[in-house]
Formats: C-alpha cells, structure tokens, sequence
C-alpha cells in the first residue's frame, strides 16, 4: 500500500516485524499513531494504561516473558520522563523493549516548544540506542534497526522519537532487503581460541567459582551450566539477575551474592 501517512506506516511496520501487542498512554502528539492503531485494532492491539511508568514497566514485562521488544508509546515530555524508569529497567535487566515518544514537529525543534525535551541526551545513558525518524520514508529501516538492536548481544532498549509532522507526512517507503548494524550480531558465540583460553584459566584457578548472570537465563542456558557444573564439580553462586539460573538446592549451589545474599556466598 502506498500514500500512507507516517502514522500508518510505523503501525505497519511494528506489524511486519510480528508484534501484536503494544502499551501506552494516548497523548495528542501521537494522534496519527492512534488513529492507525484504531484501524488494526484485530491484530495489533493498544493497552491503555493510567501512567507512562506503568505502562513502560508492563511493556519491560512483556519484552522479558516473550524474548520479543516490548513495545510502548508516550506523549513528549513528562511521558517521556515518566517512561523513563521501565527504560532504566529493561537496560539494567537486559529486556528487548522499544519506547516510541511523540515529537514537536521538526520545524519547531529548538525553540522550546510546549514540552520539548531532546531524547538523545535524556535517554543516552538509560538506552542501547536513541534515535529520531528524519522522514516518514525511513520508517522501515527505522524500526527494523531498532528490533535488530534491542535482541542482539545483549538484550535492551531502544528509544525512537517520531515528530508530529513526520506522523502526518504522506510516505512512500522503501523496503529494507536487510538490516546490516556493525556491532550487533544477533547470536555472538565464543571462538576456539576464546574458549581455550577461558578452559586454560579454569584449569588453572586453585578454587574456582562460577559467578553467573541474567545472561544465563536469556540465554536459556540453564541446562548447559548444570551440565557443566556437574561436569567440573565448580561451586556456583550468582547475581539477583542471575538466581534462577542454577537450583539453589544443588549440593554445588552458593546460593546468591551481595547485599541480600547468602553471607557464604559472599565470603
């Protein structure tokens, strides 16, 4: 289809990438996003929800339970703000999610419009990528980079500002064959060389541990590190991600460190 607005065609495209789900609070700076929204509402459907932390939260939630972005929209501003929190989280817990805020129009930008914030500084330090759409034509590369960004290595979230003008321009997009994100492999695996090295300081260590992640469990490597464990005889303990990851009732288990861990495991 062309001559769709940018509105249309970012709805088209979380679509095309398999997302039946988002969660968001409606805000007038996003009103052509709605109006799509409204249009494939039987397969794509908008959580209204009562405030912007909330509604990033649920969308953190959703992105951990389904390996899948979790996908959130706000208004500019103090929705922005507000969604920052489950931006932070999803980061800190290593969860594929894309928050998409509504923009002053690009003609406005810099002159302190009602509730303008600039996205690539407030969200630098909270996100694995911060970017705003330059023109309703490259929606689809967009998005597809974003969901590239948000899965490979590890997991995280990507911020995508989309302003109001760029919603309401008539589109005709070009389809990206392929992404190609130097930097983002999709499935990163340790070489030979790597993993001797890592077997040679095993061998090596005179009392190893395994300290083990949330990489673990996003990975669904679970099974493997028991049967490495059992392998080695390796005590294992991990952080408050990782707990889950190897059963704490297992003769080999220190059970979890830090603040709120087991006082051996941390000794």
């Amino acid at each position: 289809m062309t001559g769709r607005t940018g509105g249309r065609l970012l709805v088209d495209c979380l679509l095309a990438q398999g997302a039946d789900t988002a969660f968001g609070v409606p805000g007038e700076s996003y009103l052509a996003v709605l109006d799509a929204f409204h249009d494939v509402e039987d397969r794509l459907r908008f959580v209204t929800c009562r405030q912007e932390g909330g509604a990033a939260y649920m969308a953190e939630a959703w992105g951990r339970l389904t390996g899948r972005p979790g996908i959130c929209f706000v208004t500019r501003g103090p929705g922005a703000t507000n969604a920052s929190i489950g931006v932070h989280t999803a980061d800190q817990g290593s969860t594929p999610m894309i928050l998409f805020v509504g923009q002053v129009g690009r003609p406005h930008r810099g002159l302190e419009a009602f509730q303008e914030i600039e996205y690539t500084s407030f969200f630098d330090d909270l996100a694995k990528w911060v970017v705003e759409v330059d023109s309703a034509d490259d929606l689809p590369r967009v998005v597809e980079a974003a969901f590239t960004v948000a899965m490979s290595g590890r997991p995280g979230p990507v911020v995508i500002d989309f302003p109001k003008n760029i919603q309401q321009q008539t589109a005709q997009p070009v389809w990206p064959d392929s992404i190609d994100l130097p930097g983002y492999d999709a499935c990163p695996k340790a070489d030979d060389i790597e993993l001797n090295e890592i077997i040679g300081l095993i061998e090596k260590a005179e009392r190893p541990v395994l300290y083990c992640g949330g990489g673990v469990i996003t990975g669904n490597a679970s099974k493997e590190l028991r049967a490495f464990v059992e392998a080695t005889k390796i005590p294992v303990t991990t952080t408050i991600m990782g707990v889950g990851a190897f059963p704490e009732t297992h003769k080999l288990s220190l059970r979890w460190l830090g603040m709120h861990g087991a006082a051996y495991a941390n000794w």
